[in-house]
């Protein structure tokens, strides 16, 4: 599909704001001009005594010769194209009419009242379409959006779409050659699985194009492919390319235009040290080899070419090319977007160096964590200013990533940086990435440059900027309309044009609140930024307990408390009221207008302190499940964690554990880990983890407080022991069956020893949670549910965690009283057990947390990684903007915080003196709101963060 582009000038297109590439236009007419020269004024060339015959390849060599420093772009006349090369025959022309557009654009970023004319792939017309401009369209779809946001679609330029497919399948796994760390010579392109089932979730998300690079497990991975992401009537891979470089299979190019660009992966660090258990030093001496290698053929070529031109082929024979090298090559000629994996100061400034040893330059550092902390190292790159590619909050899952901090594209941009925000998809989800967008922006990106992080910027950084990540005439017709502002939360697509064809049939769309129409206020954390900075990306966050024992609480809007087994709102101020709330010794004694609490405060509290919240709000702290929060510090360093404990179906438990295999998570509880304290601060106040396990039986959770400083301080134990966890369905290659595992559990509730965990469940004492993705395993387990009660009289209490096929069962599970867990709480189809998930708006109507409830099953929401658990209160906040209005704020609340307890086991007496939250300038499920204190029952006490 890779055809020729049309550039005719047409009277309803105006140049988009391009400039000509002038300096490619002359280069390539001096070379042909050279060409021809040499080849036409004689087949032979005379010297003083002899004459030497021209070679058949002279020709050709002498093109390729001109061609080779000839720099990467588009053609001269690109923004004078009427058709795109990826238009579809039979595509009908779309007028969007009164748009509120954000462009990506410095000169105008937003358009209101903007109408937008997609015909032939592209944008054709941008501002107030006129009679005489439509009057040439017979068969013109017209939208009219009614004012909604329309952004460019989002690019995502660290993505591993269908190299890394869904459901992961072994058959299906090629994001990572393990033949060697130096592997330049191998191409995404080769390994791209049209049928990955994350393609039309990621369009669903709003992302229209994706760089698929290949893995990081090499030093170097290979070439890397942009594609768009739209479903082709080619159903090929290669119709899926985006400007791939040159002819699809071949290294050659058009002497007539300038070459296109091309992607390349580069990791460092830990990556390729664990792959080849090497070293740092190992994997920088195999770049330094490789690179040294790709410069002696460069200068060998360019040797040959200058004798070349100069006419001595009675020197030279054929031009030295190297199949394997020859994409490292370009990349010293300055042709490759080099797309470097890194994350710490070392291996960011043994790259830097890199880059100026062998005179290359570099597109961007991905990860990227520390590259806040050393600006001025980015800054020494050969030849230009690499951008950073970033996660929002995704650190600390190993060494590399531990001073990764939430303040790092800011910094950044401060820095005069460019900032990416990139989904490295599926470690998270392209179809989320507009929420990294989101979360930068939270912690102080400016609006604007946290939406050209995933639109203009990384097509800019691609060299891809001339045709996607804006809305500019003459631009691809690769459009998006959000439900509401794109920097609110849960902003979700209306629908989605990849090349001017609507992408989402029968869209699904959720009710929103008008103000979600306007872009959110955010808390300021400056002071904090310049805090992470300070302590080199590991600021304190231990808690700074209040010197007084009453807290005055000013401007309250509302107030949320547990009301077991529910959360209630139980005050919100009159118009023109100013709510009050008075805490004494970490206990709410007053709530209320001003005058009655004010009067409550008696002559013991003469020190007091006082507190504006400015509108903000009191509600339950949210609790975490799902993760080994509490368990582990850094989840690739075994020495700061837990461990995993063994399993009975498939280990051999020793003789010294015999009759005792039901492991305690209480035992190996670890306290003031920054995912846990970071968690705190955004008003994560518990966390329920059950032992970290690979196989049947997992062990006894616990509850305990992410704020406290270790184990023995007042409050920091909240339960000891919670529930009895158990996972049935593939854990890993040495599972036994699914049906083994379900009788195991039949035997184990049915034949259980007085007094152990297993006989607790079957007594009904306890909770039973079993993480189970898939809805035929679920289903078994309704029915062992109801086995076990026949046999024992009693009514077990079953969880089902994990759960992404559950809704499948809802009705089932509601008359069954089985509770869910979601985890996560917007599920995907990572594996083969996941598959039937059910993806909400704007796919699917409902979601399966609204599905779940309407047939009155007991809902909780968790996360799978520690670093998530900060998020907590977004996740609530987004199921309840999806739901349409049939999620209550009190019933988001609940989903992680009471209605967790109940299913985890948490007594009620324990959940009533749980911590509350108080936030400024919102609620909880605001993102405009910033959690300020904990006011803790247990602890007696308020705390300051």
């Amino acid at each position: 599909m890779d055809k020729i582009p049309t550039y005719t000038r047409t009277g309803v297109v105006e140049k988009p704001q391009v400039r000509r590439n002038m300096s490619a236009r002359v280069l390539i007419l001096c070379s042909v001009t050279v060409v021809v020269w040499l080849w036409s004024a004689s087949r032979c060339t005379f010297a003083a005594k002899d004459s030497v015959m021209l070679p058949l390849h002279a020709e050709e060599t002498l093109q390729k010769c001109s061609m080779l420093h000839a720099k990467p772009g588009p053609p001269p006349d690109f923004a004078r194209r009427t058709q795109s090369d990826r238009f579809v025959d039979g595509t009908r022309a779309t007028l969007l009419k009164n748009a509120s557009l954000w462009t990506g654009d410095p000169l105008q970023y937003e358009i209101h009242g903007a109408d937008i004319l997609l015909d032939k792939g592209i944008i054709k017309f941008l501002g107030h379409a006129s009679e005489e401009i439509l009057a040439n369209y017979g068969d013109l779809l017209t939208v009219d959006v009614g004012g909604s946001w329309v952004t460019p679609g989002i690019v995502d330029m660290h993505s591993h779409l269908g190299v890394y497919s869904l459901p992961g399948l072994s058959g299906a796994a090629d994001t990572n050659s393990h033949k060697g760390p130096i592997l330049p010579w191998l191409r995404s392109l080769d390994a791209l699985n049209t049928h990955d089932d994350a393609y039309r979730l990621s369009i669903s998300g709003g992302v229209t194009t994706a760089n698929v690079l290949p893995g990081s497990s090499n030093a170097i991975g290979g070439q890397a492919f942009v594609i768009k992401l739209r479903p082709t009537e080619e159903r090929s891979p290669s119709s899926m390319l985006l400007e791939p470089p040159y002819t699809i299979n071949d290294t050659r190019v058009d002497p007539t235009l300038p070459p296109r660009w091309r992607q390349m992966k580069h990791a460092c660090g830990e990556n390729p040290s664990h792959s080849y258990g090497n070293t740092r030093m190992d994997t920088f001496w195999a770049f330094r080899q490789a690179y040294d290698t790709a410069r002696k053929i460069k200068e060998s070529q360019d040797a040959y070419c200058a004798k070349a031109l100069a006419g001595e082929w009675d020197t030279i024979d054929d031009f030295p090319e190297n199949l394997q090298w020859e994409a490292l090559v370009d990349v010293l000629r300055g042709r490759v977007k080099v797309h470097t994996h890194c994350y710490e100061a070392v291996d960011l400034d043994d790259f830097v160096r890199l880059t100026n040893e062998f005179k290359f330059p570099l597109a961007a550092f991905h990860h990227a964590h520390e590259t806040y902390l050393v600006p001025g190292t980015l800054k020494q790159a050969y030849n230009n200013t690499p951008a950073a590619a970033l996660f929002a909050t995704n650190a600390r899952y190993k060494r590399e990533a531990y001073r990764g901090s939430e303040f790092a594209p800011r910094i950044l941009a401060e820095n005069g940086i460019d900032v990416v925000m990139k989904s490295d998809h599926p470690v998270l989800k392209s179809r989320y990435l507009l929420f990294e967008a989101q979360q930068a922006y939270f912690y102080g990106l400016s609006a604007n440059l946290a939406l050209s992080a995933v639109t203009s910027t990384p097509a800019k950084v691609l060299g891809l900027g001339h045709r996607i990540g804006f809305i500019r005439e003459g631009y691809d017709a690769d459009i998006v309309i959000w439900d509401s502002h794109p920097l609110a939360l849960a902003a979700t697509p209306k629908q989605v044009w990849i090349d001017g064809i609507a992408q989402i049939e029968n869209p699904y769309i959720s009710e929103k609140p008008i103000a979600f129409q306007s872009l959110p206020s955010t808390p300021d954390f400056g002071e904090q930024a310049k805090v992470a900075i300070e302590y080199q990306g590991l600021p304190p966050l231990m808690p700074n307990r209040a010197k007084a024992d009453t807290i005055v609480f000013t401007n309250v809007s509302s107030v949320y408390e547990r009301t077991w087994p529910s959360i209630q709102e139980v005050f919100s101020p009159r118009d023109g009221e100013s709510g009050v709330v008075v805490v004494r010794k970490g206990e709410i004694a007053c709530y209320g207008s001003r005058p009655a609490c004010l009067a409550s405060i008696s002559s013991l509290d003469q020190e007091f302190e006082s507190f504006d919240l400015q509108g903000g709000s009191i509600s339950p702290g949210l609790v975490s499940y799902g993760s080994p929060l509490g368990l582990e510090e850094i989840h690739s360093e075994k020495s700061t964690h837990d461990g995993v404990v063994l399993d009975p179906l498939s280990s051999d438990i020793p003789d010294l554990l015999a009759g005792h295999e039901v492991m305690l998570a209480v035992d190996g509880l670890q306290f003031a880990g920054r995912d846990t304290l970071l968690a705190y601060h955004a008003g994560v106040t518990s966390a329920i983890t059950p032992p970290s396990s690979r196989g049947f039986v997992a062990g006894m959770s616990t509850a305990f407080s992410t704020g406290a400083a270790h184990a023995l301080e007042e409050g920091a134990v909240i339960q000891d022991i919670a529930a009895l966890h158990v996972n049935i369905g593939h854990q890993g290659s040495r599972s036994p069956s699914v049906s083994s595992q379900i009788a195991a559990l039949r035997h184990l509730l049915l034949d259980a020893a007085s007094g152990t965990p297993f006989d607790r469940v079957a007594k009904g004492e306890i909770p039973l949670v079993i993480q189970a993705q898939n809805a035929d395993i679920i289903a078994s387990l309704i029915k062992l549910k109801k086995e076990v009660e026949v046999s024992k009289c009693v009514d077990l209490k079953l969880t089902v965690t994990g759960a992404a096929e559950a809704h499948l069962l809802a009705k089932h599970l509601g008359e069954a009283n089985v509770g869910v867990i979601l985890t996560p709480s917007r599920p995907f189809p990572m594996t083969w057990e996941m598959t039937r998930i059910l993806p909400g708006p704007p796919l699917t109507k409902d979601s399966a947390i609204t599905t779940l409830l309407a047939h009155g099953v007991k809902v909780g929401i968790g996360i799978i990684e520690g670093w998530n658990a900060r998020n907590t209160r977004f996740d609530v906040a987004w199921a309840a903007l999806e739901s349409s209005g049939r999620i209550s704020k009190s019933e988001a609340l609940a989903l992680a915080s009471t209605n967790l307890e109940e299913l985890l086991g948490v007594n009620p007496i324990v959940s009533s003196s749980g911590d509350l939250v108080a936030t400024l300038g919102g609620s909880m499920l605001d993102l405009e709101a910033k959690v300020v204190g904990i006011i803790s029952p247990r602890r007696r006490s308020v705390e300051w963060l």
